[in-house]
């Protein structure tokens, strides 16, 4: 197993980390708990031991379960990812790669509670932020540049 070092953090920049993780242990997750956590249909998560993970501004936790917690930044509510309160391993979510294009999906966890409509939705139009000219010229005013 060859695992690559990766930065991430939450939006605001507060909580920083290194994690040293195997692109082949990235999943889809479906369970209740998951989607309250993040409000979303599932969240993208990459499976590491908890000693291939560097913060290097750590975050807060909260006590998701009551055997296992998850590490989120209180300022910008960035959720950074899920760990049991006992055992090695860990996850750390996707979303907050720096760079996360090119790791792909494994599985999925919890299969039972997938929205399977939102599963494959390449047949959707898309959309590109750029194309949009209102919100496009709000970013522009406030930051000089629409978002990356």
């Amino acid at each position: 197993m060859t695992r690559i070092a990766k930065t991430g953090g939450c939006q605001c920049g507060r909580v920083r980390y290194t994690a040293r993780i195997d692109p082949a242990d990235a999943y889809l997750c479906h369970c209740r708990m998951c989607q309250r956590a993040t409000g979303g249909v599932s969240i993208a998560f990459v499976g590491l031991p908890k000693s291939a993970m560097s913060w290097d501004s750590g975050p807060d936790w909260y006590a998701s379960s009551p055997f296992a917690r998850r590490p989120f930044c209180s300022h910008c509510g960035t959720p950074l990812g899920f760990a049991f309160d006992e055992g090695e391993n860990m996850d750390i979510t996707l979303g907050s790669l720096d760079e996360p294009y090119g790791i792909e999906p494994h599985w999925h966890f919890a299969s039972e509670k997938i929205h399977e409509a939102w599963i494959d939705s390449s047949a959707l139009p898309r959309k590109r932020l750029a194309d949009h000219d209102v919100l496009s010229k709000k970013w522009i005013a406030a930051t000089g540049k629409v978002p990356d």
